[in-house]
């Protein structure tokens, strides 16, 4: 028996296919979220003006016993009428209020970031268990997010071929950090739409100046590479040794520093791995390059299935030979040409 129109995935080694299901789509209602008023004390710059205001003044003279005790009976007056502690409240829902502090303790280990999101919370819920159970499930939702980008991201590479690993940095004589940014993507944009580039990419701050560059894996066409490429001895500060880097003049010229090191079959898993270490250290969104599905579609034959798999059986697992077909066509036994050919799918 045929399974028509599968999605069909690469897991790296083994090519997956997931049989068409019929079963209606049914959105999914979402809960209204309760609005919290998020209090918050202006401490920082009061402690700063306070400070500024009692610092001891170059005129300031010794005075005598009875002006010295007049005076501290009139600061004990004033003291216990000092305005309270300024705050600000914003209106906010409590999944806001999560992703917000998760993002602002990001670089803790896990399990003190998940202490110190609960302290923050705690005043927004009746009982502890139940902030303790409101903060546990977001960060599963968070864990578990995780893991279906880094899937995601694994699916697309590993249909597609990537010949260049490359690093991005700005010059400031060139750009501000905004104007970095928008340029990078403008810049890779026109290069997918025009010259047929594709890539997979992710924007870093370094650990001790916080400066944004960006990393990503590179599909660049033969011929198509703009300007010149350049062998530049350079020092590398984390290994303490001399290397050579080979930089494009025309990336050089309109940001300020470019890194462009050939990828083969020995050295693209690390390239990769380093992508899914920013990935799941900083947080940061993965940025992809228009045409890179996670799926081919192709009937399938039951001559080509090894065996069913997965949870209740829903996935097939395929010979490393099997057929691709397409609407009842023959086109080819499965490889990166003939995938080329079959229609795609995310």
């Amino acid at each position: 028996m045929p399974y028509p129109k599968c999605k069909i995935y690469s897991d790296g080694g083994h090519y997956i296919a997931i049989p068409h299901t019929t079963r209606p789509y049914r959105p999914r209602r979402k809960s209204k979220e309760e609005v919290i008023a998020v209090t918050e004390e202006v401490a920082e710059e009061v402690q700063q003006s306070a400070a500024e205001q009692s610092a001891p003044s170059t005129e300031d003279a010794p005075m005598p016993f009875e002006e010295t005790v007049s005076n501290a009976a009139d600061c004990t007056e004033t003291a216990d009428t000092l305005p309270e502690m300024p705050t600000t409240n914003r209106l906010m829902t409590k999944k806001e209020l999560f992703e917000e502090l998760y993002a602002k303790y990001q670089s803790l280990p896990r399990y003190k970031r998940k202490a110190a999101i609960l302290k923050r919370m705690r005043p927004y819920f009746k009982t502890e268990e139940e902030a303790k159970t409101y903060v546990e499930a977001n960060m599963q939702r968070k864990l578990r997010n995780l893991i279906e980008r880094r899937v995601r991201m694994m699916r697309k590479v590993n249909l597609q071929d990537f010949n260049f690993f490359v690093t991005l940095t700005y010059s400031d004589e060139l750009h501000t950090e905004e104007s970095f940014k928008a340029g990078v993507e403008n810049c890779l944009r026109n290069f997918c739409n025009r010259k047929g580039w594709k890539y997979i990419g992710v924007w870093e701050r370094s650990p001790k100046k916080k400066r944004l560059h960006f990393h990503g894996i590179f599909y660049i066409p033969e011929g198509t590479m703009p300007g010149r490429m350049l062998d530049m001895e350079d020092y590398n500060f984390r290994t303490r040794r001399r290397q050579i880097t080979h930089q494009n003049t025309y990336f050089n010229e309109k940001f300020g520093r470019s890194d462009f090191e050939p990828l083969d079959m020995q050295n693209i898993g690390s390239a990769i791995a380093y992508i899914v270490k920013y990935l799941e250290k900083t947080g940061e969104k993965i940025v992809y390059s228009k045409g890179l599905p996670q799926f081919f579609v192709s009937d399938i034959m039951e001559e080509d299935i090894v065996c069913p798999f997965g949870l209740e059986d829903k996935k097939l697992l395929l010979y490393d030979d099997f057929l691709c077909w397409d609407e009842g066509v023959l086109v080819g036994a499965v490889s990166k040409a003939v995938i080329s050919q079959m229609p795609k799918a995310n």
